[in-house]
């Protein structure tokens, strides 16, 4: 008697999931939560909490930075994520996607997945300053690194996990730095952040980086890990 309720109680599990909608079942996997709807800078905001200024726009389902209007950032801060996005710029442009941004021992900083035309501006001559790196700090592993041409999109994914971060480009793994090791120190004590100890190791907010110059955001997505 106890194995045919068993297998009864089985059978009407498996119904019930079966008539679940598509849309249940994909949210019962699915944990990615979208940063950009594709039509507005809701969950944007100034660095001061708020309005966005008119530097920024949406266009054509990507976040534009088309004239000057400081960085931007989300609403929520994050410390455990994996975050996609994709990304391109104008011709000799710099900017940026920052996570963790925070304050540290007095400094409102990041880390910074540098966004760059490597071969048209400045920083492309230091490996720690091109696309992909983690600015100023770790460079990326050049071999494995492909960048598109300016104008053409690029895919990035960062994971941070503790202590434990990767950047990636255009789906190859470009960077792995764990920052509780003596590479971190050693890189950090050389970087423009030596000042801040704990750099890095703070939940914090995502930004868009205003550096000048054009730049175009879209398909943000972020997962809690």
């Amino acid at each position: 008697m106890m194995k045919r309720k068993t297998i009864l109680a089985l059978s009407l599990l498996c119904l019930t999931w079966g008539g679940a909608s598509a849309q249940e079942k994909a949210a019962t996997v699915d944990e990615w939560k979208p940063l950009f709807d594709g039509k507005s800078l809701a969950g944007w905001t100034n660095g001061a909490g708020k309005e966005i200024g008119v530097g920024w726009e949406v266009a054509d389902g990507a976040i534009h930075r088309k004239d000057k209007g400081g960085d931007i950032f989300t609403k929520d801060d994050y410390y455990n994520f994996e975050l996609e996005f994709e990304w391109k710029v104008a011709k000799g442009s710099n900017s940026g996607l920052k996570y963790r941004f925070t304050d540290y021992h007095g400094q409102n900083i990041g880390c910074e997945y540098q966004v760059l035309d490597d071969a048209n501006h400045s920083n492309g001559a230091n490996p720690k300053q091109t696309a992909g790196s983690l600015y100023d700090v770790i460079a990326p592993n050049q071999d494995a690194k492909k960048l598109k041409p300016v104008g053409e999109w690029n895919t990035s994914r960062i994971v941070a996990k503790e202590g434990k971060v990767q950047h990636w480009l255009n789906g190859k793994k470009i960077l792995e730095v764990d920052m509780e090791s003596e590479e971190w120190a050693a890189a950090l004590e050389k970087s423009k952040f030596r000042g801040a100890p704990t750099f890095g190791q703070k939940s914090g907010r995502i930004m868009l980086q205003d550096h000048g110059d054009e730049a175009w955001f879209r398909n943000i997505r972020i997962k809690s890990l």
